[in-house]
Formats: structure tokens, C-alpha cells, sequence
């Protein structure tokens, strides 16, 4: 359970930035995962690179 709450917490930080991804026209999951990447957002486990999956997980939760 722990995992899911840490995940949950990452992803109500980062929604806003891929809200703002969106709203500039990010359209697919790779277009936002590139967004968050240039932006320097990191993942979760702290990684620098972002994956369409990782964004489609987010949104999924949301």
C-alpha cells in the first residue's frame, strides 16, 4: 500500500505539468512524456527520462 500512496503523491505533483503539456498541444503520450523530459521533471524512481507508459499510468489514475 505503501507504493500506491507514493505513486498517488507523484502523480497529483506532476498532473499539472502535464495539464500544461496538454494545453500547449501535447496530443499523445509520447508528446507529454517528451514535454515533461524537456522540462526536467523527474519520474517517480527519479529518473530523468519520461515513457508514454508513465504518463498514461498517471492519467489513468486521475
Amino acid at each position: 500500500m505503501a507504493a500506491k500512496r507514493v505513486a498517488g503523491a507523484h502523480a497529483d505533483k506532476v498532473l499539472p505539468a502535464i495539464r500544461e503539456a496538454q494545453a500547449a498541444g501535447a496530443k499523445s503520450f509520447r508528446q507529454i512524456a517528451d514535454a515533461l523530459t524537456a522540462r526536467g521533471i523527474a519520474t517517480r524512481r527519479g529518473g530523468t527520462t519520461w515513457e508514454e507508459r508513465s504518463v498514461a499510468n498517471i492519467l489513468k489514475r486521475t
